[in-house]
């Protein structure tokens, strides 16, 4: 049986390959440039997705080192994010980009020899490998939307995003409880229009009463709350289904306060 890692692999490396594309040669202002992120420049993100790429490769090799840094998580729950893109945004962008590219590597190999079936631990929920790949993935597409936000470019979206969604569509009963709101007991139909074509991503029973439809870019963008619903094609049938679309985040953590109408043009 064919590890189903190794598809996700291949498209969190080409992620990580087209951000890098949009910021291998950004000059030292621009790397200063402001994302939408308050208090976030273009280096904040690349040095978060350093950071959190390497917290990821601990995970695979070192449990009693990631240990320690949740442990320094849980003691600063509100700051440990942010401390640590200060910290590592505060490197010249030569060295910043040079380390991403290095952990970058390290994970990949990591991924590819850890055992498909094993469980690793992380802020949120374990996962096997093939989930930890696809979290890269999320987390690497969302950050680089918000330096294509910075830079003023617009990403074309790609098949990759099918990842993202699927992150979004499993994140549903996690969304209710982490804002401590009652889990719907019945499942969701979430169906999206694919970016490359008429085919559509299904998720949950088609008979369900509650439904999410709309452009898969629009449904991630949601889900990691790179922008509000009210700017986006997204539709709900039915209460709970309503509900989960003011809320949804595909990221493990304390629910994020996302962008408000009208912040994404």
């Amino acid at each position: 049986m064919l590890d189903p890692s190794v598809a996700v692999r291949s498209d969190l490396r080409e992620e990580g390959r087209e951000l890098d594309l949009l910021v291998a040669e950004l000059t030292e202002g621009q790397w200063a440039l402001p994302t939408p992120a308050p208090g976030w420049t273009i280096a904040h993100q690349i040095a978060h997705l350093a950071w959190t790429d390497h917290s990821a490769l601990l995970s695979l090799t070192d449990a009693a080192a990631f240990g320690t840094l949740v442990g320094a998580a849980l003691a600063a729950p509100d700051r440990f994010v942010d401390e640590g893109a200060e910290q590592g945004a505060a490197d010249p962008p030569a060295e910043l980009l040079a380390r991403w590219r290095k952990g970058r590597t390290a994970l990949d190999a990591a991924l590819a020899t850890a055992a498909p079936d094993v469980r690793f631990p992380w802020y949120g929920p374990p996962m096997k490998t093939a989930s930890m790949a696809s979290a890269r993935l999320m987390e690497t597409w969302a950050h680089g939307q918000d330096v294509a936000d910075a830079l003023g470019v617009r990403r074309a979206p790609t098949a990759r995003l099918r990842h993202v969604a699927r992150i979004g569509v499993r994140a549903r009963d996690y969304a209710f409880a982490v804002r401590g709101l009652p889990v719907p007991a019945e499942e969701f139909r979430v169906e999206l229009t694919a970016p490359d074509g008429p085919e559509v991503w299904a998720y949950g029973p088609p008979e369900a009463g509650q439904r999410v439809t709309g452009p898969a870019l629009d449904f991630c963008l949601l889900v990691t709350q790179r922008a509000h619903r009210c700017d986006l094609a997204v539709t709900a049938e039915g209460a709970d289904a309503d509900r989960w679309l003011d809320i949804a985040q595909a990221f493990a953590g304390p629910a994020g306060a996302g962008r408000g109408p009208g912040e994404r043009r």
